[in-house]
């Protein structure tokens, strides 16, 4: 067990959380806006506390954060702030060597980037380098905060392909934050699905159904299946 919510809330997003996350799990965080998906995720840092219940964490955390970008004239590297990701795992006064680095850059696609400054890359590239700022340690528990925003299709991807063989080379579990489950459907094992009246837990086929949601919104809410790509409508 990685992480354990139990009968947790943090009002007035949402309460009564009973979540278990276990190695090599992939898990959906769906939901509108405004009800608490990011918040989730930073009860797992600590960075916001719980109005009741209990959260347990027993893995190394890496996190990618929501999109935001970095001022246009911030002086450092891209290779610098992996470096400033790896050195929480070093000892105190030495620094990462630069082939772990460039290791970490090349394997989110990101190598040729390097030497340039965070502030002069655009929002797909510097997505990239979170994401090698996520792995930098080894986590054993990815936290991802819609980490497809500002990349294009085929980078999409290649970001959730990276994450599933990551969770399935490495045992890591995946908490993936995201407006829409068609870009992740393959890879899901469960959805957390936080809506305005309620949460529900469960496999894909059993929390994305019409009925379901419908109760979760408190109206009625459509779930179709189109060319393979669910539409919630």
């Amino acid at each position: 067990m990685l992480v354990r919510f139990n009968d947790a809330a943090i009002d007035p997003l949402w309460s009564g959380l009973n979540l278990q996350v276990e190695p090599g799990e992939f898990i959906a965080v769906l939901g509108p806006n405004g009800v608490g998906k990011s918040t989730l995720l930073h009860a797992i840092l600590g960075t916001r506390q719980l109005t009741s219940g209990s959260v347990d964490v027993n893995a190394r955390l890496g996190f990618i954060p929501q999109q935001q970008m970095f001022p246009k004239d911030l002086p450092i590297r891209a290779r610098d702030l992996v470096s400033l990701s790896l050195a929480h795992g070093v000892v105190r006064g030495r620094r990462p060597k630069r082939e772990v680095v460039d290791k970490l850059l090349e394997a989110v696609g990101a190598e040729g980037i390097a030497d340039r400054a965070v502030g002069t890359l655009s929002g797909g590239q510097q997505q990239l380098v979170r994401q090698a700022q996520a792995f930098a340690n080894d986590p054993e528990l990815v936290l991802a905060d819609e980490p497809l925003l500002s990349l294009d299709i085929a980078k999409q991807q290649e970001v959730v392909a990276r994450l599933d063989q990551r969770r399935r080379d490495h045992k890591c579990a995946v908490l993936f934050v995201t407006h829409g489950i068609n870009p992740i459907l393959r890879v899901t094992d469960r959805v957390l699905y936080l809506a305005p009246n309620g949460h529900t837990v469960g496999p894909v086929d059993e929390v994305m159904r019409s009925e379901v949601l419908s109760e979760l919104y408190n109206t009625r809410v459509d779930v179709v299946e189109v060319d393979g790509r669910m539409v919630v409508i």
